[in-house]
Protein backbone atom coordinates (compact mmCIF):
# COMPACT_ATOMS: atom_id res chain seq x y z
CA UNK A 1 0.00 0.00 0.00
CA UNK A 2 0.95 3.24 -0.87
CA UNK A 3 0.26 6.66 -0.18
CA UNK A 4 -1.19 7.63 -3.74
CA UNK A 5 -3.53 4.60 -4.17
CA UNK A 6 -7.07 4.60 -4.09
CA UNK A 7 -7.29 2.04 -1.55
CA UNK A 8 -5.31 4.24 0.97
CA UNK A 9 -6.74 7.70 0.00
CA UNK A 10 -10.18 6.04 0.27
CA UNK A 11 -10.60 3.31 2.25
CA UNK A 12 -7.65 3.17 4.93
CA UNK A 13 -6.83 6.83 5.52
CA UNK A 14 -10.45 7.72 6.51
CA UNK A 15 -10.91 4.65 8.69
CA UNK A 16 -8.13 5.43 10.94
CA UNK A 17 -8.50 9.21 11.05
CA UNK A 18 -12.54 8.36 12.13
CA UNK A 19 -11.47 6.14 14.74
CA UNK A 20 -8.70 8.23 15.50
CA UNK A 21 -11.07 11.11 16.43
CA UNK A 22 -13.71 9.09 18.49
CA UNK A 23 -11.29 8.08 20.93
CA UNK A 24 -9.98 10.71 23.49
CA UNK A 25 -7.68 9.04 25.80
CA UNK A 26 -3.70 9.53 24.47
CA UNK A 27 -2.88 5.76 24.87
CA UNK A 28 -5.83 4.53 22.92
CA UNK A 29 -4.38 7.01 20.61
CA UNK A 30 -1.43 5.60 20.24
CA UNK A 31 -2.68 2.08 20.48
CA UNK A 32 -4.39 2.62 17.32
CA UNK A 33 -1.87 4.12 15.90
CA UNK A 34 -0.03 1.14 16.13
CA UNK A 35 -2.33 -1.24 14.85
CA UNK A 36 -3.57 0.75 11.66
CA UNK A 37 0.73 1.26 11.50
CA UNK A 38 1.32 -2.58 11.93
CA UNK A 39 -1.85 -3.12 9.07
CA UNK A 40 -0.40 -0.95 6.78
CA UNK A 41 3.41 -2.52 6.80
CA UNK A 42 1.64 -5.93 6.93
CA UNK A 43 -0.23 -5.03 3.58
CA UNK A 44 2.75 -3.95 1.58
CA UNK A 45 5.21 -7.10 3.28
CA UNK A 46 3.61 -9.12 5.50
CA UNK A 47 6.01 -11.92 6.20
CA UNK A 48 8.94 -9.03 6.63
CA UNK A 49 6.39 -7.57 9.89
CA UNK A 50 8.22 -9.54 12.17
CA UNK A 51 11.59 -7.94 11.28
CA UNK A 52 10.69 -4.54 11.98
CA UNK A 53 9.19 -6.15 15.33
CA UNK A 54 12.61 -7.70 16.03
CA UNK A 55 13.89 -4.91 15.28
CA UNK A 56 12.19 -2.66 17.66
CA UNK A 57 12.54 -5.28 20.55
CA UNK A 58 16.51 -5.63 19.81
CA UNK A 59 16.82 -1.33 20.20
CA UNK A 60 13.74 -1.54 22.71
CA UNK A 61 16.27 -3.64 25.23
CA UNK A 62 19.22 -1.88 23.91
CA UNK A 63 18.21 1.31 24.97
CA UNK A 64 17.31 -0.52 28.62
CA UNK A 65 20.59 -1.88 28.69
CA UNK A 66 22.52 1.14 28.36
CA UNK A 67 20.15 2.94 31.10
CA UNK A 68 20.73 -0.77 33.23
CA UNK A 69 25.00 -0.22 32.73
CA UNK A 70 25.82 3.53 32.37
CA UNK A 71 26.25 4.12 36.11
CA UNK A 72 29.59 0.89 35.97
CA UNK A 73 30.65 2.37 33.02
CA UNK A 74 29.08 -0.54 30.95
CA UNK A 75 26.83 1.17 28.37
CA UNK A 76 28.95 1.70 25.10
CA UNK A 77 29.65 -2.45 25.21
CA UNK A 78 25.88 -2.40 25.33
CA UNK A 79 25.19 0.35 22.83
CA UNK A 80 28.27 -0.86 20.41
CA UNK A 81 26.35 -4.88 20.68
CA UNK A 82 23.01 -3.19 19.96
CA UNK A 83 24.46 -1.38 17.19
CA UNK A 84 26.07 -4.32 15.70
CA UNK A 85 22.98 -6.17 16.28
CA UNK A 86 20.84 -3.39 13.90
CA UNK A 87 23.43 -3.28 11.13
CA UNK A 88 24.23 -6.85 11.24
CA UNK A 89 20.00 -7.55 10.09
CA UNK A 90 20.14 -4.93 7.91
CA UNK A 91 23.66 -6.00 5.76
CA UNK A 92 21.78 -9.30 5.91
CA UNK A 93 18.92 -8.07 3.67
CA UNK A 94 21.08 -5.01 1.66
CA UNK A 95 23.90 -7.04 0.91
CA UNK A 96 24.11 -10.82 0.90
CA UNK A 97 23.23 -11.81 -2.59
CA UNK A 98 25.65 -8.88 -3.65
CA UNK A 99 28.24 -10.54 -1.22
CA UNK A 100 27.65 -14.11 -2.46
CA UNK A 101 27.95 -13.02 -6.26
CA UNK A 102 31.27 -11.69 -5.17
CA UNK A 103 32.40 -14.83 -3.67
CA UNK A 104 30.71 -17.10 -6.74
CA UNK A 105 33.21 -15.10 -8.85
CA UNK A 106 36.26 -15.30 -7.11
CA UNK A 107 35.84 -18.97 -5.80
CA UNK A 108 33.04 -20.44 -7.38
CA UNK A 109 31.35 -21.02 -3.72
CA UNK A 110 28.30 -20.99 -3.32
CA UNK A 111 27.05 -22.01 -7.12
CA UNK A 112 23.32 -20.87 -6.10
CA UNK A 113 22.90 -16.69 -5.16
CA UNK A 114 20.31 -16.62 -2.73
CA UNK A 115 17.25 -14.19 -3.72
CA UNK A 116 16.80 -11.88 -0.35
CA UNK A 117 14.01 -9.85 -0.83
CA UNK A 118 14.44 -6.39 0.61
CA UNK A 119 12.09 -5.74 3.52
CA UNK A 120 10.53 -2.11 2.83
CA UNK A 121 11.59 0.75 4.71
CA UNK A 122 13.68 -1.43 6.28
CA UNK A 123 16.92 1.23 6.28
CA UNK A 124 14.90 4.24 7.83
CA UNK A 125 13.56 2.50 10.53
CA UNK A 126 16.86 0.41 11.57
CA UNK A 127 18.22 4.17 11.34
CA UNK A 128 15.61 5.69 13.63
CA UNK A 129 15.73 3.29 16.31
CA UNK A 130 19.84 3.44 16.18
CA UNK A 131 19.25 6.93 16.63
CA UNK A 132 16.88 6.34 19.69
CA UNK A 133 19.59 4.07 21.14
CA UNK A 134 22.03 6.64 20.91
CA UNK A 135 20.46 9.15 22.40
CA UNK A 136 19.94 7.28 25.53
CA UNK A 137 23.44 6.47 25.75
CA UNK A 138 24.52 10.93 25.36
CA UNK A 139 21.28 11.13 27.87
CA UNK A 140 19.13 13.46 25.65
CA UNK A 141 15.88 11.23 26.16
CA UNK A 142 15.31 8.35 28.72
CA UNK A 143 14.71 4.47 27.92
CA UNK A 144 11.21 3.94 26.84
CA UNK A 145 10.04 1.44 29.79
CA UNK A 146 6.99 -0.15 27.42
CA UNK A 147 7.81 -2.06 24.34
CA UNK A 148 5.27 -1.48 22.36
CA UNK A 149 5.77 2.45 22.48
CA UNK A 150 9.55 1.38 20.95
CA UNK A 151 7.56 -0.08 18.15
CA UNK A 152 4.77 2.51 17.40
CA UNK A 153 8.36 5.07 16.82
CA UNK A 154 9.44 2.63 14.23
CA UNK A 155 6.30 1.33 12.58
CA UNK A 156 4.61 5.05 12.56
CA UNK A 157 2.72 4.37 8.82
CA UNK A 158 3.68 8.27 8.28
CA UNK A 159 7.21 7.37 7.82
CA UNK A 160 8.28 4.17 7.94
CA UNK A 161 8.31 3.27 4.15
CA UNK A 162 9.82 5.93 3.13
CA UNK A 163 10.77 8.77 5.44
CA UNK A 164 12.12 11.11 6.88
CA UNK A 165 13.70 9.84 9.44
CA UNK A 166 12.36 11.13 12.48
CA UNK A 167 14.52 10.98 15.79
CA UNK A 168 12.61 9.83 18.87
CA UNK A 169 13.30 12.85 21.14
CA UNK A 170 11.51 14.75 18.18
CA UNK A 171 8.57 13.53 18.57
CA UNK A 172 8.70 11.85 22.30
CA UNK A 173 6.28 14.49 23.88
CA UNK A 174 4.04 14.14 21.08
CA UNK A 175 3.96 10.49 21.77
CA UNK A 176 3.04 11.61 25.38
CA UNK A 177 0.73 14.26 24.70
CA UNK A 178 -0.77 16.08 21.70
CA UNK A 179 -3.78 17.50 20.38
CA UNK A 180 -4.82 17.96 16.83
CA UNK A 181 -6.45 21.41 16.33
CA UNK A 182 -8.37 22.42 13.25
CA UNK A 183 -5.28 23.80 12.40
CA UNK A 184 -2.95 21.48 12.29
CA UNK A 185 -5.86 19.62 10.32
CA UNK A 186 -6.21 22.11 7.74
CA UNK A 187 -2.22 22.37 6.97
CA UNK A 188 -2.14 18.33 7.44
CA UNK A 189 -4.63 17.95 4.33
CA UNK A 190 -3.08 20.77 2.25
CA UNK A 191 0.07 19.25 2.75
CA UNK A 192 -0.72 15.48 1.98
CA UNK A 193 -2.84 17.29 -1.24
CA UNK A 194 0.41 18.94 -2.33
CA UNK A 195 2.57 16.06 -1.83
CA UNK A 196 -0.18 13.79 -3.84
CA UNK A 197 -0.30 15.94 -6.69
CA UNK A 198 3.56 16.10 -6.80
CA UNK A 199 3.90 12.06 -6.93
CA UNK A 200 0.86 11.47 -9.10
CA UNK A 201 0.84 14.13 -11.98
CA UNK A 202 4.47 15.30 -11.78
CA UNK A 203 6.95 12.53 -10.88
CA UNK A 204 4.48 10.23 -12.32
CA UNK A 205 4.30 12.20 -15.42
CA UNK A 206 7.92 12.62 -15.38
CA UNK A 207 8.66 8.43 -14.72
CA UNK A 208 6.84 7.88 -18.08
CA UNK A 209 8.86 10.40 -20.08
CA UNK A 210 11.98 8.85 -19.30
CA UNK A 211 10.80 5.70 -19.29
CA UNK A 212 9.85 5.97 -23.32
CA UNK A 213 13.04 8.58 -23.91
CA UNK A 214 15.98 6.74 -22.39
CA UNK A 215 17.25 2.91 -23.54
CA UNK A 216 16.29 0.13 -21.02
CA UNK A 217 19.97 -1.36 -21.82
CA UNK A 218 23.38 0.27 -22.85
CA UNK A 219 23.09 -1.33 -26.42
CA UNK A 220 20.07 0.54 -27.28
CA UNK A 221 22.04 3.99 -26.22
CA UNK A 222 23.07 4.30 -29.64
CA UNK A 223 19.21 4.94 -31.01
CA UNK A 224 18.86 7.87 -28.57
CA UNK A 225 20.08 11.42 -29.49
CA UNK A 226 22.25 13.44 -27.56
CA UNK A 227 19.42 16.22 -26.93
CA UNK A 228 16.92 13.21 -26.03
CA UNK A 229 19.50 11.92 -23.61
CA UNK A 230 20.04 15.36 -22.01
CA UNK A 231 16.51 15.99 -21.95
CA UNK A 232 16.03 12.15 -20.04
CA UNK A 233 18.17 12.50 -18.03
CA UNK A 234 17.24 16.29 -16.83
CA UNK A 235 13.79 14.69 -16.17
CA UNK A 236 15.22 12.01 -14.78
CA UNK A 237 16.74 13.98 -11.93
CA UNK A 238 13.17 16.12 -11.54
CA UNK A 239 11.52 12.43 -10.79
CA UNK A 240 14.05 11.83 -8.26
CA UNK A 241 13.00 14.94 -6.32
CA UNK A 242 10.03 14.99 -6.98
CA UNK A 243 9.42 11.22 -5.63
CA UNK A 244 11.20 12.01 -2.30
CA UNK A 245 9.52 15.33 -1.53
CA UNK A 246 6.20 14.09 -2.66
CA UNK A 247 6.43 11.62 -0.15
CA UNK A 248 8.20 13.78 2.45
CA UNK A 249 5.14 16.11 2.01
CA UNK A 250 2.59 13.40 2.30
CA UNK A 251 4.09 11.98 5.52
CA UNK A 252 4.13 15.36 7.13
CA UNK A 253 1.16 16.08 6.41
CA UNK A 254 -0.37 12.66 7.61
CA UNK A 255 1.80 13.42 11.11
CA UNK A 256 -0.48 16.77 11.78
CA UNK A 257 -3.33 15.25 10.97
CA UNK A 258 -2.86 13.11 14.02
CA UNK A 259 -0.97 15.58 16.01
CA UNK A 260 2.93 14.65 15.33
CA UNK A 261 5.29 17.55 13.42
CA UNK A 262 7.82 15.76 11.63
CA UNK A 263 10.52 18.77 10.79
CA UNK A 264 10.75 19.83 6.72
CA UNK A 265 13.50 17.20 4.77
CA UNK A 266 13.19 19.03 1.54
CA UNK A 267 14.95 22.73 0.85
CA UNK A 268 14.78 23.52 -2.93
CA UNK A 269 18.15 21.14 -3.42
CA UNK A 270 18.58 22.22 -7.03
CA UNK A 271 18.43 25.54 -6.11
CA UNK A 272 21.83 25.19 -4.37
CA UNK A 273 24.61 27.51 -4.99
CA UNK A 274 27.54 24.26 -3.83
CA UNK A 275 27.56 20.60 -2.93
CA UNK A 276 27.90 21.29 0.29
CA UNK A 277 24.63 23.01 0.22
CA UNK A 278 22.74 20.77 -1.53
CA UNK A 279 23.28 18.17 1.25
CA UNK A 280 22.00 19.99 3.44
CA UNK A 281 18.92 21.09 1.36
CA UNK A 282 18.74 17.16 0.05
CA UNK A 283 16.93 14.34 2.29
CA UNK A 284 17.76 16.57 5.16
CA UNK A 285 16.90 13.84 8.12
CA UNK A 286 19.65 11.96 6.15
CA UNK A 287 21.97 13.90 6.17
CA UNK A 288 21.55 15.26 9.50
CA UNK A 289 21.66 11.24 10.84
CA UNK A 290 25.09 10.84 9.40
CA UNK A 291 26.44 13.73 10.64
CA UNK A 292 25.04 13.75 14.17
CA UNK A 293 25.43 10.18 14.30
CA UNK A 294 28.59 9.50 12.22
CA UNK A 295 30.59 12.28 11.18
CA UNK A 296 30.81 14.00 14.51
CA UNK A 297 31.17 11.16 16.54
CA UNK A 298 34.19 10.10 14.04
CA UNK A 299 36.11 13.05 14.71
CA UNK A 300 34.71 15.68 12.03
CA UNK A 301 37.38 18.45 11.33
CA UNK A 302 39.20 17.38 14.59
CA UNK A 303 41.42 14.49 13.46
CA UNK A 304 43.50 16.22 11.02
CA UNK A 305 43.65 16.35 7.21
CA UNK A 306 43.81 12.39 5.98
CA UNK A 307 41.26 11.40 8.89
CA UNK A 308 38.80 14.20 7.65
CA UNK A 309 39.05 13.54 4.19
CA UNK A 310 38.17 9.74 5.25
CA UNK A 311 35.39 10.54 6.82
CA UNK A 312 33.86 12.71 4.55
CA UNK A 313 34.37 10.31 1.68
CA UNK A 314 32.66 8.17 3.89
CA UNK A 315 30.30 10.55 4.60
CA UNK A 316 29.23 11.35 0.80
CA UNK A 317 29.35 7.75 0.04
CA UNK A 318 26.76 6.91 2.71
CA UNK A 319 24.68 10.41 1.22
CA UNK A 320 24.60 9.45 -1.98
CA UNK A 321 23.85 5.72 -1.06
CA UNK A 322 20.88 7.48 0.61
CA UNK A 323 19.33 9.01 -2.38
CA UNK A 324 18.18 5.28 -3.50
CA UNK A 325 17.60 4.69 -0.17
CA UNK A 326 14.11 2.53 0.60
Amino acid sequence: MVFSSLLFIYIFLPVNLLCYAVISDIKKKNICLLIFSLLFYAWTSPKYLLVMMSMALINYLGALGVKKYKDIGKSGYVLAADIAASLCILAFFKYLGFICEISKFITGVPKIIPQVVLPVGISFYTFQLISYVVDVYRGEVEAEQKYWKVLLYAALFHQCIAGPIVRYKDIADDLKERKTGIDDMNDGISRFTVGLAKKTLLANTCASIVNSVLPESLSQISNVSVLGSWFGMLLYALQIYLDFSAYSDMAIGLGKMTGFHYKENFNYPYAADSITDFWRKWHISLGTFFRDYLYIPLGGNRKGLRARYLICLSYGALQVCGMVLQ
